[in-house]
């Protein structure tokens, strides 16, 4: 009886440790965490798990007040097709100047791979007439058409106005000028 517990045991332990490296080829981009995962799978200690949350209480308490700008359906595949034709250009640009970034679009849908960076995958959303991204760098993020203080305030066309993340207020074209370097101008603004 008792050497049948302790075959369990060490087959638990082999199990954990598996577990611990598939774990670990997963996690590859944070080699920090490997070593921890492998010590407490070998002395058969839980891996620690960090919940899921969608929402950040610090992010609630700094984030500015985003007015998004009520548009139509029509409105929102026009300002979508123009905002994603001019960072398509700008990767474009770039995958001439090094060859080495790969650009892709289809069906809303742009997936630019970077070397030594990642991939990003920028797409409409139009259910919710926001432009999703995925960064590889700073994760996703959902994006919303707002005017700009001008344009609202003079009652103009909606088209002068950003792609805001509520959240933080930051736009679209700051993030992609921060991580990638690229510039994203629209041709009416």
């Amino acid at each position: 009886m008792m050497r049948a517990n302790f075959l369990k045991l060490a087959q638990s332990g082999r199990s954990n440790l598996a577990i611990a490296a598939r774990r670990a080829s997963v996690l590859n981009v944070n080699q920090r965490l490997t070593p921890m995962l492998l010590s407490r799978a070998a002395s058969h200690q839980p891996v620690p798990m960090r919940l899921f949350s969608t929402s950040s209480p610090v992010a609630h308490q700094t984030a500015p007040k985003v007015d998004i700008t009520p548009i139509t359906q029509a409105e929102y595949h026009d300002l979508a097709d123009e905002y994603l034709d001019a960072v398509l250009t700008k990767f474009e640009e770039l995958q001439d100047e090094y060859g080495e970034v790969d650009v892709e679009y289809s069906s809303g849908v742009m997936t630019v791979k970077i070397p030594n960076v990642g991939t990003y995958i920028i797409n409409k959303q139009p259910p919710n007439k926001q432009i999703w991204l995925s960064s590889p760098i700073s994760g996703p993020k959902r994006y919303d058409y707002v005017r700009s203080s001008e344009a609202q305030s003079e009652n103009q066309d909606s088209s002068k106005g950003e792609w805001v993340y509520a959240r933080d207020g930051s736009t679209l074209s700051d993030l992609l000028l921060k991580e990638t370097g690229v510039v994203v101008e629209l041709g009416s603004e």
